[in-house]
C-alpha cells in the first residue's frame, strides 16, 4: 500500500459559503492538488505525461463529509493507494485537520487514456516502476 500525507494548506475565503463552511465543490479540487503533489513528490510530472500523450481523466469520485472545514483551517490529506494500477488507479483521501479530525473521505479513480484515440491504454511503465520501487 503507498500512503503519502498532503502539505499543510488552508482553506482560502473565496471557498467558503454563506454558513462559513467550504464548500462541497472544492473538495475534488483538494483531492487532485493532493494527487498531483504526490506525483510531483515521487518524481512523476502529470504534465510530462500528457506532453507525451497520455492523459488520466477522473472515471468516478465520492467524496463523502464528516465536519465542517472553516476559513483559514489549516488541513492536511492523506492519500493511499491499494492496488497496482493497471487501465486506471484507484486513491482514497482523507482530510484531516490540525487536530486530526477527519474532515471528509472519498476516493478517485483515473483512467490511463491515449490522448489522439481517446482509447484506455495501461499505466505508463514508467510510472509503475516508481511505484514498485516505494
Amino acid at each position: 500500500m503507498i500512503s503519502y500525507t498532503s502539505q499543510i494548506f488552508r482553506i482560502r475565503y473565496t471557498e467558503t459559503d454563506q454558513m462559513g463552511f467550504a464548500h462541497h465543490s472544492h473538495y475534488l479540487n483538494y483531492f487532485e492538488m493532493a494527487r498531483i503533489e504526490w506525483l510531483n513528490s515521487i518524481g512523476f510530472s502529470y504534465a510530462e505525461l500528457e506532453r507525451s500523450g497520455t492523459v488520466m481523466p477522473v472515471a468516478s469520485a465520492e467524496v463523502n463529509f464528516k465536519s465542517p472545514a472553516l476559513f483559514d483551517d489549516p488541513l492536511r490529506i492523506i492519500l493511499t493507494i491499494d492496488k497496482i494500477p493497471r487501465a486506471s488507479i484507484k486513491i482514497d483521501y482523507v482530510i484531516i485537520n490540525k487536530s486530526e479530525k477527519e474532515i471528509a473521505n472519498g476516493s478517485t479513480t483515473l483512467a490511463f487514456l491515449n490522448r489522439e484515440t481517446n482509447r484506455p491504454i495501461r499505466c505508463p511503465q514508467a510510472l509503475l516502476e516508481i511505484i514498485d520501487s516505494l
